[in-house]
């Protein structure tokens, strides 16, 4: 792609097309990115892809290209990460297997940190992890909200105005999430914790992400709607 020492030497048309191109590029390496993370297992591979589309988001910004914002950006794309981690780890636990992947991934999670993923798994009808109210929401979330907040931050990125009210629809809904999980966590202590690596320490490192929609309301309620689409 060739980059433009001054958007100012170009005309309309050009500078069009040299932000349209600036920003599928980024896009490119920014999907990548967070599909990757997204799978959990992979998230190592992916985040350096993700970075590589931020800062090529970034020198378009310098360059004076008319690109997505970088707030945008960010909040959008952590959102569809966010939501498919929960939604691959959650499905991976609703039909639960012993499997290696579930050995590492929900297993070795439960040994870490929430013992509600190592406590009599796989001995529920339906299988998996057998902490209280676990199930509940894992089908409740991954058929509503996560999905949800996947479709809300796909249209958010596309800068349209419906995806904007959804975003903050679901952002919302991440603030009930995170108030049921956390007194979940807390009330049923005594199965979560018991025997885990990093009980409290733990609960803090993984319960932290969940404040994630927080961040992002107040900007969401305060943004110029106006820069979104019909």
């Amino acid at each position: 792609m060739r980059t433009p020492a001054s958007s100012a030497t170009l005309s309309f048309d050009e500078h069009a097309e040299q932000s349209r191109l600036a920003q599928r590029q980024a896009d490119k390496w920014l999907i990548s990115g967070s599909i990757l993370i997204g799978t959990a297992a992979l998230g190592i591979f992916g985040l350096p892809l993700f970075l590589r589309g931020v800062w090529l988001l970034r020198r378009a910004h310098l360059n004076g290209l008319s690109v997505r914002p970088m707030i945008v950006t960010l909040i959008g794309y952590l959102v569809i990460i966010d939501a498919a981690i929960n939604t691959v780890g959650w499905a991976l636990d609703l039909i639960g297997s012993h499997t290696l992947l579930a050995r590492v991934l929900l297993n070795g999670w439960g040994h870490m940190f929430d013992a509600g993923y190592f406590w009599h798994f796989n001995e529920l009808w339906i299988g998996g992890a057998a902490g209280p109210g676990e199930k509940a929401m894992e089908v409740g979330m991954i058929l509503t909200v996560f999905t949800m907040r996947i479709a809300a931050a796909i249209g958010f990125l596309q800068m349209k105005r419906w995806g904007q009210q959804w975003m903050i629809v679901t952002c919302w809904m991440g603030v009930l999430i995170w108030v049921l999980y956390v007194f979940n966590m807390t009330m049923f202590a005594d199965v979560r914790f018991a025997g885990t690596i990093f009980p409290v320490v733990g609960w803090w490192l993984y319960d932290i992400f969940y404040i994630t929609p927080f961040l992002a309301i107040p900007y969401l309620h305060t943004v110029n709607r106006e820069i979104f689409t019909d």
